[in-house]
């Protein structure tokens, strides 16, 4: 499995535009060069200038933005094109510390490549050095680097090919990653599973012959004279071909991205590390496979889960709420101060969104605008939806606890978060997103791929704005 070779990049705060800069990137109302600041143009390049001699300086006029969302894709519209193969220095230039913040942001996400698997791909970028010129704070230039190389790694796990991202491989690379950034590390593998009665996972895991699922646990302890700690826990299908109920018409072509909730644990627990934030932060990955074999998992079946709620199989393709129900009852037995879920889950909640904003849902009504507070202030923007005890009408079993899913047409991306909320332990906060903005054709807010990574900045935001209000 490829390795995640991240670029380390140099970045520092100046007064001026060094003069050995490569690349120059100016983005406010007027230009600083008087040959750019008499043209009234969105984007303009001049070669040669008494601060940066020799550099390709690019203008770009700035654009009234409302909200930080809209910021951070100007910012990547921006940064588009402003430097070159073989530029090593590029140097960022705002009038205003949100301006520069947003440009940063883009910057770092551009400057990453995506793993390849062609013979002769595109040159990577050689920047390794980023200077800024103007009004931003060292601590906050400090939180967008870890937010981005946390991004990075999203991105990167969610790219690779199902044949190179399978169940197994990943177990080991987490497993190299977590020694790597001195994090706890513990495998449920499946042996172990069928031993505790993990019934929902297994059901999902069964149709894979190499019976190769796991859940693993990792930690991040930031704050080690603590037993207290938060948990995130990710849907970690790396490939769905729906099961039984078979994905057509194009529908499975893409599939290995399933594991992006995992992945996002993952680059959380890593920005996490690189910022040491004073938490213990508890991992949960549900790994497994969701295949078609003479041992999967069928409809009209019923399962046991961890907790002993029986489930009525509807569905195969909903196979990430049962893996994740097993997974939450073990993150939730630990007693956590609070919970998060991330899964690409369902197909209903980009009907009622799109893949421009992520659902949100939890079971702490407390916490509804202060999501959507961190939601506006990361630019990773969620919508909440209901919750409410009636909505299990839908979900209501003849013979059994539950069901899986309800078996015609309904409210999916509901009955999804209310089917989880049964496997969360009593008392237990939770919030279950489901990411809808996974991934957006073109690149979303600052990310120019379609791979966006999303609920790195949410989640670190949120841990921020979390932490002062317990404060």
């Amino acid at each position: 499995m490829k390795a995640f070779d991240y670029p380390v990049f140099d970045v520092q705060i100046a007064s001026a535009v060094p003069t050995d800069s490569d690349a120059v990137l100016e983005w406010r109302e007027h230009s600083a060069l008087t040959a750019i600041a008499s043209r009234d143009r969105d984007r303009d390049q001049t070669l040669g200038s008494d601060a940066a001699p020799g550099a390709q300086w690019a203008f770009v006029k700035l654009k009234e933005a409302a909200t930080v969302f809209e910021r951070l894709t100007q910012a990547r519209k921006a940064v588009s094109g402003a430097w070159q193969t073989g530029d090593q220095h590029l140097t960022l230039v705002a009038d205003s510390a949100g301006v520069l913040d947003a440009l940063l942001s883009a910057a770092l996400a551009a400057l990453y490549t995506l793993p390849t698997f062609k013979q002769d791909p595109a040159p990577a970028s050689t920047v390794n050095r980023i200077t800024l010129v103007g009004p931003i704070a060292a601590d906050d230039v400090k939180v967008r680097c870890a937010e981005a190389e946390g991004n990075a790694l999203t991105r990167f796990l969610s790219t690779l090919p199902a044949n190179e991202l399978t169940p197994w491989s990943y177990r080991e690379w987490v497993e190299d990653l977590a020694e790597a950034e001195g994090w706890d590390y513990r495998v449920y593998d499946y042996k172990e599973l069928e031993q505790m009665g993990a019934g929902a996972f297994l059901a999902v895991a069964q149709g894979s012959e190499s019976q190769d699922a796991s859940i693993v646990r990792v930690q991040y302890r930031g704050k080690p004279e603590s037993t207290e700690t938060l948990a995130l826990v990710g849907k970690g299908v790396c490939f769905d071909t729906g099961g039984y109920n078979l994905k057509v018409s194009g529908s499975m072509f893409g599939m290995h991205g399933d594991m992006g909730g995992s992945a996002v644990v993952l680059g959380s627990l890593l920005t996490a590390t690189r910022l040491g934030l004073p938490f213990n932060m508890t991992g949960w990955l549900a790994l497994v496979a969701n295949h078609l074999g003479p041992n999967a998992y069928h409809a009209n079946q019923v399962v046991r889960a961890l907790n002993g709620t029986t489930i009525e199989v509807v569905d195969t393709d909903a196979e990430g709420r049962m893996i994740l129900a097993d997974t939450l009852t073990l993150a939730t037995r630990e007693r956590p101060q609070w919970v998060f879920d991330y899964a690409t889950l369902t197909g209903t909640c980009m009907a009622a969104l799109s893949t421009r904003y992520s659902g949100v849902f939890t079971n702490h009504d407390a916490w509804w605008m202060p999501l959507i507070g961190s939601g506006q202030r990361s630019g990773e923007r969620v919508w909440p939806f209901p919750i409410d005890p009636d909505y299990d009408e839908q979900i209501k079993s003849d013979i059994a606890d539950i069901q899986q899913c309800n078996p015609g047409k309904s409210s999916d991306h509901i009955d999804a978060a209310r089917f989880l909320s049964r496997f969360v332990e009593a008392g237990v906060p939770w919030v279950h997103l489901d990411l809808a903005a996974d991934s957006h054709k073109g690149g979303l807010g600052h990310v120019p791929s379609d791979v966006t990574g999303f609920g790195i900045r949410l989640t670190r935001q949120w841990l921020q704005d979390w932490s002062s209000d317990a404060g």
